[in-house]
């Protein structure tokens, strides 16, 4: 016979996992996913760049036209800055100089800063992304308006009813001060310069250091390393036209001619009067936008890998380290666009080698293209 149930238990239950023995895999899974959401919150977290535009109000700072001068700011952290020296283009004669095309931008540089806009660009400077170097730095950013790579101090009739200001270097310069008055306990203060930019980048990270002694400062050229050493564009284009040669620093100029003065040396005078300097370079091998201006003056305008490699050992046997990286091609532009985070050279990331240069005790090795193109 089967036996009868007995009465239903009235009793509590007995929880099979209480609260004190709750097994161990389960409290590490739920320990595992809140570390989980955590990272996910953090990581949108980070925020659009936003750019605050900052008028130059000192009476020498103007455009090429005359017209006002002002740079952007982007605060985020206080202790590291990036300094960005925007190209702008370049010229030197009635007809590149020429005030062309439209808001301020002619086919050869930008003349005045009206149709200027640093927004919603990619690359390094979208900060929402968590392999951006530069995510959560504050940021100068400043475009030449002047056609002389931010070196510029004279002004020049170049034909009738052309009058042009080179006037770069106290527009640049009046972009730093404010930078050394609105950060003075920068730690780490990188000068990032793009194209024609870059070409100043050197000049100005001696001058950062200068103003802000106690702060690491890292420089990172983009695409001038095939710039010559000519004597004729030397005294020409630099001293003669844009009268850089009297406007920099002492320094920057010490135990060299106007001809000899180059744009490969800049590296070499800065390495030389601030060795705690972190000096650093990115050429594409074969960029034609980069040297387009410069053919009369290139050794060889079909090679210009063996320009760059060229400058770059003269700057190394004067005794001063530059760290460089060189890609393959025939590309053109690389901090704004998301190629930024693609290219890699011996399987070395860009955004992680200059990320390695910007933090790293030790900074990296050369990475050079071996196949280079064009």
């Amino acid at each position: 016979m089967r036996a009868r149930s007995g009465p239903a238990q009235t009793g509590p239950m007995t929880n099979p996992f209480p609260r004190n023995t709750l097994p161990r895999k389960l409290l590490l899974l739920f320990t595992a996913l809140s570390l989980l959401l955590a990272g996910c919150a953090l990581f949108n977290s980070r925020e659009p760049l936003e750019w605050t535009r900052v008028e130059a109000t000192a009476p020498d700072c103007h455009c090429a036209d005359g017209t006002p001068f002002a740079f952007w700011e982007r605060r985020a952290d206080t202790t590291k800055v990036v300094l960005f020296l925007n190209g702008g283009g370049v010229c030197w004669d009635a007809a590149t100089c020429a005030f062309t095309g439209e808001r301020g931008k002619s086919d050869a540089y930008t003349w005045n800063v009206s149709g200027v806009d640093p927004q919603n660009r990619s690359g390094m400077f979208d900060t929402t992304r968590g392999d951006n170097p530069f995510s959560e730095y504050s940021f100068i950013y400043v475009t030449s308006c002047t056609g002389d790579s931010h070196l510029g101090a004279s002004t020049q009739e170049y034909s009738t009813g052309l009058t042009v200001e080179h006037n770069g270097y106290a527009n640049g310069t009046a972009a730093l001060d404010y930078l050394a008055e609105q950060y003075p306990d920068a730690e780490e203060v990188v000068v990032i310069g793009k194209t024609a930019g870059s070409v100043a980048a050197p000049i100005y990270g001696g001058l950062v250091a200068d103003l802000l002694p106690d702060a690491k400062v890292t420089v990172l050229g983009g695409q001038s390393g095939a710039w010559p050493d000519d004597p004729d564009f030397n005294t020409e284009v630099l001293d003669t036209d844009w009268g850089a040669y009297d406007a920099v620093p002492d320094w920057a100029t010490a135990g060299l001619e106007p001809d000899a003065w180059s744009v490969p040396g800049f590296w070499t005078q800065a390495g030389l009067h601030n060795p705690d300097l972190v000096l650093g370079r990115f050429d594409f091998a074969y960029d034609p936008n980069a040297t387009s201006e410069l053919t009369e003056w290139l050794a060889d305008p079909a090679d210009l890998l063996a320009e760059i490699d060229r400058n770059e050992a003269a700057i190394e046997a004067s005794g001063v380290t530059i760290h460089s990286y060189t890609a393959p091609g025939a590309d053109h532009q690389i901090f704004e666009p998301d190629k930024f985070y693609e290219i890699e050279v011996d399987g070395v990331g860009l955004a992680e080698w200059i990320e390695s240069l910007v933090n790293d005790e030790e900074p990296p090795a050369d990475a050079h293209c071996g196949d280079c193109g064009p």
